[in-house]
């Protein structure tokens, strides 16, 4: 089931929310867990609703880590035992991640290594399958750490990998975050506030998604599908075009969740926060797929030795969590030339700061030059340069192959700024383009056909720029006439232009 479709708006949503309610206040018990099972059983709805197979692995991979976790027992005289329950809980969640993400891939490179022929074959990828597995990888890790053992009953724990805020593509939850707010019984009854504040980021959160990312993606899919006949103009009009399209994809769907939570008076981490406002790469995944960046470094950099153990191995440790970062995308080698790009300049980033520079006499300094025109300049140069080499290696996010995108970066240099008028059309095809057009502007589009996309990607620049993302408006506490009246505008907008309901690109991964 998808957030941007009918069902889930007009129905889904908000029978989960009420019914939720409903129990929490009449059907508490002891246990205190009524809406918790019922929770529970409206994720498997929503997971299994296209293809009710799913069902099967959520349900075996939930059962199988519960199993090995519960017989953890946290003491020290089972050093053992436990040794040989996280190497099992380990082995059984990614081998399955192996098996339906990338077996078809390693097998194909392995075969064309020795120069046979690898037949693929057809196995369905699981929504979601890489963000419930690392959940459940992280909760049976900490588990193994902990002195006093990590105790939840199953429904408790099965609410946390299923929760369907978060369930298909983030963020990637730890169970210390979301449990204890499960058992807080000053959130199991409506808070209007949080609501308000929930249904705001939510409609925020489509808008991105349906209003935005879905019409750019009309025109991202005609420049990929014609690499070959893009000039300069054209590639640098897709290039951007797809730049915007992933961030308010993304965007869109982090909001949604962090709404569709805060309903349920649940707070989830922050996933998202303005990433291309960042001046390096290091910033940069420091405001993308937050939970993602913390997940590799906690369970991944740290173990590897993080920076403990010498520059050299640093240096390693970072190229390590980008290849795997990359691959954990995809199964194609686009995919791990993408994460070994950003992680080389990631590296650089560490080496220069690790070149040894002259004491400061006044430490002072620094802040007090921090409004001065250089270091403005400094700022705004270091912010274009990193926006640079993000959307170059979106390309390679994008491609099919790395053909293509050898491709597409030779049409980007190749000359010629006249727009391809296969990428003019989606955009004459807008309701707010065809609007304007009966309003007077029509001729003027005629005669200068790449306004319309032009205008529109810089419009949408601007704003990721300038604006304040979701998280901090809905930080401000002002939910008021004006608010409701976006809030519902954009609901009624969204809903009106549900006809073409498309997939989140994050499902992909």
């Amino acid at each position: 089931m998808l957030f941007n479709s009918y069902i889930f708006i007009l129905f889904f949503l908000p029978l989960s929310i009420i019914v939720y309610f409903l129990l929490n206040r009449y059907a508490y018990g002891k246990s205190g867990q009524a809406g918790l099972l019922w929770l529970f059983g409206m994720s498997l709805w929503f997971y299994g609703y296209e293809k009710p197979i799913y069902l099967i692995l959520i349900l075996s991979s939930i059962v199988v880590n519960f199993g090995l976790t519960h017989m953890m027992d946290g003491g020290k005289k089972r050093k053992k035992r436990q040794s040989l329950l996280l190497a099992a809980g380990l082995v059984f969640n990614l081998g399955l991640l192996f098996y339906f993400k990338y077996y078809n891939f390693f097998l194909e490179n392995i075969y064309r290594t020795v120069g046979r022929d690898w037949e693929w074959k057809n196995i369905f990828l699981p929504l979601g399958i890489s963000f419930f597995t690392f959940q459940q990888v992280s909760f049976i890790i900490d588990c193994y750490k902990s002195k006093e053992g990590i105790h939840y009953s199953f429904i408790e724990y099965a609410a946390f990998v299923s929760f369907f805020p978060q369930l298909v593509a983030g963020p990637i939850v730890m169970h210390s975050q979301l449990v204890p707010q499960f058992r807080d019984k000053a959130r199991k009854t409506i808070n209007y506030d949080n609501l308000a504040k929930g249904l705001y980021g939510f409609a925020l959160g489509l808008g991105k998604k349906v209003l935005l990312a879905d019409t750019l993606s009309k025109l991202v899919t005609a420049g990929f599908q014609n690499v070959g006949e893009l000039n300069s103009g054209s590639a640098l009009t897709v290039m951007l075009a797809y730049t915007l399209q992933i961030y308010f994809d993304f965007s869109g769907y982090s909001d949604m969740a962090l709404g569709m939570a805060a309903m349920f008076n649940i707070e989830l981490p922050i996933n998202f926060h303005s990433p291309y406002k960042a001046k390096t790469i290091g910033e940069f995944w420091e405001r993308w797929h937050m939970t993602l960046t913390r997940f590799f470094t906690q369970y991944v950099y740290i173990p590897l030795g993080g920076s403990r153990k010498g520059k050299i191995r640093t240096y390693i440790n970072t190229m390590t969590v980008f290849l795997l970062s990359g691959l954990w995308h995809g199964a194609n080698w686009t995919f791990v030339l993408w994460g070994g790009l950003h992680g080389a300049l990631l590296t650089l980033e560490k080496i220069i700061r690790d070149i040894p520079r002259k004491k400061r006499t006044d430490r002072k300094q620094p802040e007090e030059g921090r409004g001065r025109p250089g270091n403005i300049l400094k700022r705004g140069c270091s912010r274009a340069l990193t926006f640079l080499f993000v959307n170059l290696a979106w390309v390679l996010f994008r491609a099919a192959s790395l053909e293509e995108a050898g491709l597409f970066i030779h049409k980007l240099l190749s000359g010629g700024f006249a727009i391809s008028g296969k990428l003019l059309e989606p955009m004459e095809k807008l309701i707010e383009v065809r609007l304007l057009a009966r309003l007077g502007l029509g001729g003027l589009f005629e005669q200068y056909p790449f306004i319309p996309p032009a205008a529109i990607l810089l419009l949408l620049l601007s704003g990721v720029f300038l604006m304040k993302n979701t998280q901090e408006k809905m930080a401000e506490d002002r939910y008021r006439l004006g608010r409701s009246l976006v809030t519902i505008i954009l609901l009624i907008w969204c809903i009106i232009s549900l006809s073409d309901v498309s997939e989140f690109l994050y499902f992909n991964f």
